[in-house]
């Protein structure tokens, strides 16, 4: 199968401290690829390179065949590179179906002027209504953002990143300040995307990670100390040592 993504040896200094050295993966369509390691490994840096936020010092970014690693963020938005923040990006005083309809205009290259024609408009509301019900949202579309749940937030962030039409989904810790139930939910949410849109998932929650990942790398000190399987990284005595403690678990 053809590399959706692939990174060549990223680098990225800050001073003297490399924050990603030599970091090389690649991400295939549909696949959920994620990234761990403890504090400092680097894993937001990467993110933030791939997203085009942070200029490389040294290697590559390509995606769908094509160098994006001088791109700015915009254009790689533009061809479907989407980044679900730590910290949710809302616009609080919108309701749920606002703040997806702005995504879904900036798709057909529209902005806020239109968004005033675009709730009235059935075609429009009709299809940002599907993307909430994907997300199982569909009954607070009238809800203000800033009133619904953390959990139910990042909820509409994944739905603005469909009605976008993202190919791959690049998620920042998306169970970041969550109980069990809003982690539950997102986990299987994910799980239904799975198969449909990529993503590069940096996540502490390792039972997310066993649960929805095809395949993991582990970075420690900005290097890649293994990738593999779920299960290969399980068993990998050196990823045990490093990051996951000393034990089968």
């Amino acid at each position: 199968m053809t590399e959706l993504l692939e990174t060549h040896r990223l680098m990225k200094r800050f001073g003297a401290m490399a924050v990603t050295s030599e970091v090389s993966l690649t991400v295939k369509p549909g696949e959920i690829h994620a990234v761990i390691g403890p504090n400092g490994a680097g894993k937001t840096t990467l993110i933030s390179q791939i997203a085009g936020e942070l200029k490389p010092d040294e290697g590559s970014i390509i995606f769908d065949g094509r160098e994006i690693t001088r791109l700015p963020a915009h254009a790689r938005s533009a061809l479907g590179i989407a980044r679900v923040f730590q910290l949710t990006s809302l616009f609080p005083g919108y309701t749920a179906l606002e703040n997806v309809l702005l995504a879904y205009l900036r798709r057909c290259g529209h902005g806020f002027r239109f968004l005033r024609d675009a709730r009235t408009e059935p075609e429009h509301r009709e299809a940002c209504l599907d993307f909430l019900n994907r997300v199982d949202l569909g009954a607070r579309s009238d809800t203000q953002a800033g009133r619904l749940s953390h959990g139910e937030q990042r909820q509409i962030e994944i739905a603005m990143v469909l009605a976008a039409r993202s190919r791959l989904l690049l998620l920042d810790e998306p169970t970041a300040g969550m109980g069990p139930e809003e982690t539950e939910r997102m986990v299987a949410l994910l799980s239904t995307l799975k198969g449909r849109h990529a993503m590069l998932l940096v996540e502490h929650d390792m039972d997310a990670v066993y649960r929805l990942a095809d395949r993991v790398t582990v970075l420690v000190y900005g290097r890649v100390i293994a990738s593999g399987t779920v299960n290969e990284i399980r068993s990998d005595p050196g990823v045990r040592k490093a990051y996951l403690g000393d034990s089968d678990e």
